[in-house]
């Protein structure tokens, strides 16, 4: 299993970013997968979920402003971020909605006030 977070930056509050999660072995398409963040002396929250037939579902502190969305052709999950706010800034990664596989590096969201 390979999971690669890509599309993280520096960015000012009330801005935007899309993050992209390359995934690579294992069956994508029959996956619920979902996004993490963890902050610095924070543990590592769950925020957005998508299911293998694209329902979705959120953590109250991102709801309206975060969407999750998945291609499976390409093998792919993203995050749009929009309104972005301090506390948002953390890093972001991907994995399994449940039974999450090894961690990766990460990207790193910074929202400056």
């Amino acid at each position: 299993v390979q999971l690669q977070a890509s599309g993280g930056g520096l960015v000012q509050a009330g801005g935007s970013l899309r993050l992209s999660c390359a995934a690579s072995g294992f069956a994508f398409s029959s996956r619920a997968m979902a996004w993490y963040r963890q902050a610095p002396g924070n543990e590592r929250e769950k925020i957005a979920t998508i299911t293998n037939g694209g329902n979705t579902i959120y953590v109250d502190s991102v709801k309206g402003r975060f969407a999750i969305s998945r291609d499976n052709a390409k093998k792919t999950v993203y995050l749009q971020m929009n309104s972005l706010k301090p506390e948002d800034t953390a890093v972001y990664f991907c994995n399994f909605a449940y039974g999450p596989q090894s961690w990766g590096e990460g990207t790193q969201v910074t929202v400056s006030s």
